[in-house]
C-alpha cells in the first residue's frame, strides 16, 4: 500500500531540475550544505519523537537508534562544513519548518504516524547513500575517508542488504487496522509533499548561488549502477534491489533486497 500511494508523489521528485541535474552528476556544494542542514533539522525532530514514543505498538517494531538515528552523523558533516561553530550558524528554511512541525504534531497527536516518516527516510537513506557518496566525493573532491557524507556511513549495520530485509519483514507484521493503514499512506504522501518543498527552495538556492555547478561530464547512473534518482527524492519502492539514491529520500529499489 506504500509502494502504490506514494508511487505519484515519488515520480515527481525524480522528473524535479534538482534530480535531472544530479542525474547527470552535477553537484554545487552550496546546496549539498543547505541539504544537509534541514536534514539535521528534520532528523532531530523525528528522532526526538520517536524517543518519546519507543514503546508505541506501531513504532517498537522498526525502533533501532543504534543502526539507523542519523542526528550524530549530520552533526559531524555540519561541522566539516561550518567548523566548529557550526551550531551558531544554521537555521532551518521554512519548508524544513514546516515538516519538522509536522513531525512534531503526530509526535504528540497521533504517534503511530511517524511510521510514514520513517519509511520514507531511513530506507531510503541506507539504499541509496552509497551512490551519493560516490558523486559527492568526485565531484566536489571531498575526502575519502568520508568526512562531510558520514550521513550515508551506517556504522551499526554490517549488512545492508540484510537489515533492509529486516526493517521491511517489521513494518509487515505491525498489526494495523485498514482505515489506519490507510492513514499512514497518506502520512507517506504528506511526508513526500514536505520533501518537495525542500527540494524547491535548494533548486533556488542553486540557481542564486554564484557557485560554478561542476558535474562528472555524463551521466553518473551509467558509472554509478544505472540506477540513480534525484539526490532529495524519496524513500521507498517494490522492494530493495536498485538503490535509487537521495540525500533527500533516496527512493529504494524494487525488487527482492
Amino acid at each position: 500500500m506504500l509502494l502504490a500511494g506514494t508511487k505519484e508523489s515519488h515520480t515527481k521528485t525524480e522528473i524535479s531540475p534538482l534530480g535531472r541535474d544530479f542525474y547527470r552528476g552535477i553537484v554545487k556544494k552550496d546546496v549539498l550544505k543547505k541539504g544537509i542542514e534541514a536534514l539535521y533539522f528534520i532528523y532531530s525532530a523525528m528522532e526526538d519523537e520517536l524517543e518519546r514514543n519507543k514503546d508505541h505498538p506501531y513504532l517498537a517494531p522498526i525502533y533501532f537508534p543504534t543502526e539507523l538515528y542519523r542526528r550524530e552523523a549530520l552533526a559531524q558533516d555540519l561541522q566539516y562544513f561550518y567548523g566548529a561553530d557550526w551550531e551558531s550558524l544554521i537555521s532551518p528554511s521554512a519548508a524544513t519548518k514546516l515538516w519538522v512541525k509536522r513531525i512534531r504534531e503526530v509526535g504528540k497527536k497521533d504517534p503511530g504516524m511517524l511510521l510514514a516518516h520513517c519509511y520514507v527516510r531511513y530506507i531510503g537513506d541506507l539504499s541509496g547513500g552509497h551512490l551519493l557518496n560516490n558523486v559527492a566525493k568526485k565531484v566536489l573532491k571531498l575526502p575519502a575517508t568520508g568526512e562531510g557524507l558520514k550521513f550515508y556511513t551506517f556504522e551499526g549495520i554490517t549488512s545492508q542488504k540484510g537489515f533492509k530485509q529486516l526493517y521491511r519483514s517489521k513494518l509487515n507484521e505491525v498489526d494495523l487496522e485498514m482505515e489506519t493503514k490507510v492513514s499512514i499512506v497518506e502520512e507517506a504522501v504528506r511526508a513526500y509533499d514536505f520533501s518537495l518543498k525542500v527540494i524547491a527552495e535548494l533548486e533556488e538556492i542553486g540557481t542564486s548561488s554564484k557557485e560554478e555547478a561542476v558535474g562528472l561530464g555524463h551521466s553518473h547512473a551509467a558509472t554509478m549502477g544505472g540506477d540513480a534518482k534525484c539526490p532529495f527524492s524519496g524513500g521507498n519502492t517494490a522492494s530493495f534491489r536498485s538503490a535509487n539514491s537521495s540525500l533527500f529520500c533516496w527512493r529504494v529499489g524494487n525488487s527482492g533486497d
